[in-house]
């Protein structure tokens, strides 16, 4: 066990006559590390762009919330009355009444 330890120590398992075997299995390794170190980094890019997508979504909610509320005011009458009162227009104070058409064959 100490010997094997040593001889790893030493690096003399990579210049033996056995040793293709073990430098295909540390290029394999190292391939391996390799695709996991670009995948974590992917998966790392998709979570940041998720997450400015939700910032934007929170922002564009809170605008859609702000304009349908300056709407909601802008249609009110008194809003509408004080606004047409500056042209000088005013509301009618009699009521507006239906006409019936009927039609004769």
């Amino acid at each position: 066990m100490k010997k094997n330890i040593y001889n790893i120590v030493k690096g003399t398992f990579l210049v033996s006559d056995d040793a293709l075997k073990n430098w295909r299995f540390i290029i394999f390794l190292s391939l391996l590390a390799l695709v996991m170190i670009g995948s974590s980094h992917t998966a790392d890019k998709k979570v940041h762009h998720i997450a400015q997508l939700s910032n934007d979504v929170k922002e564009l909610k809170s605008e859609y919330l702000d304009v349908r509320k300056l709407l909601t005011q802008t249609k009110m009458e008194s809003r509408i009355t004080l606004a047409m009162s500056g042209r000088g227009l005013q509301p009618s104070e009699t009521p507006p009444q239906k006409i019936r058409i009927i039609k004769k064959q």
